[in-house]
């Protein structure tokens, strides 16, 4: 309970800002925006329909596993179909964790380190894996839960501001409404949230089916079900406080779009010549100034 559950201890505050920046590292910030610089807008829809399912599942789901006291996905599995299935589960998620998430995150990461302050991508691969591993072994959950607040701050505010420093780079000075005008104009189909069938990334984002289909189960397993994510919310003082928490992530997801798509759809018009995709945040990342950037 200490070590995994933050001794069942954390505020509503922690509990959003921690859900939150476990959601959107490394490959959230610089993975959507580069999708935002292929194909625009409508891949925010992954961010506004989490926040839905997000209530959904503070209204639902935590109520049964706090009052059954689950600590695991896989424990709640094993009370509900046995021994089996609960280990299938636990090695399925270990393995896609380690060969999937983690390698991902970590090599994102190192590329906006890359990019932005010209450390040698290896050395940035084995400082990010090092760095995290040491607090997280130290202080567990509560430890994860306290470096999360600072980062979600920084994450939000940080992003906040690259989207105003893009958008009056856009506007060439006459302030971020105009800024927005002008990108608009320069990229309509950029701002699409419902993509044609003609579209080229139409089998990425299949139209209105995103919205009823296939992408509710992916939101429903990744924020109900998910134990890295859903082990926050475990780790409330009680119901009320896991509930608002969960609310408070759910209101941040709202703003996502503004602080990793629109960087990516902007970049559009800044380096409309990148090579690939995913270096459109860590270039945009460069109109911060020195001190602020770092």
């Amino acid at each position: 309970s200490d070590y995994f559950l933050a001794s069942k201890s954390l505020p509503w505050w922690a509990i959003g800002a921690s859900l939150i920046a476990a959601n959107i590292s490394a490959e959230q910030i610089v993975g959507m925006s580069g999708s935002g610089y292929a194909l625009g807008l409508a891949i925010a829809s992954y961010e506004w329909m989490a926040a839905l399912t997000l209530l959904i599942v503070g209204k639902y789901f935590l109520p049964i596993f706090l009052k059954n006291e689950i600590y695991t996905m896989p424990q709640f599995l094993e009370q509900r179909y046995g021994r089996v299935l609960p280990v299938l589960m636990a090695v399925f998620w270990l393995a896609l964790y380690i060969f999937v998430n983690l390698t991902a995150i970590v090599w994102l990461g190192s590329i906006a380190v890359n990019k932005v302050a010209g450390v040698d991508q290896n050395v940035a691969l084995v400082a990010l894996g090092a760095f995290a591993l040491l607090y997280q072994l130290y202080g567990g959950l509560k430890a994860v839960a306290l470096t999360d607040i600072v980062q979600v701050t920084l994450l939000v505010l940080g992003g906040l501001v690259i989207s105003y420093l893009t958008l009056q780079e856009i506007g060439d000075g006459r302030g971020v409404i105009a800024g927005f005008q002008v990108l608009t104009e320069r990229v309509p189909g950029h701002f699409d949230m419902i993509l044609e069938p003609d579209h080229p990334f139409y089998k990425d984002l299949p139209g209105i089916a995103v919205l009823v289909g296939g992408m509710w189960i992916a939101n429903l397993s990744y924020w109900g079900f998910n134990q890295y994510i859903i082990q926050r919310a475990l780790a409330a003082k009680s119901l009320g406080e896991a509930q608002k928490g969960v609310v408070f992530a759910a209101y941040i997801k709202l703003l996502m779009p503004v602080i990793i798509v629109l960087p990516g759809i902007a970049a559009v018009v800044l380096a409309p010549d990148l090579s690939k995709p995913d270096e459109a945040y860590p270039t945009m990342m460069r109109l911060l100034p020195p001190g602020l950037l770092g």
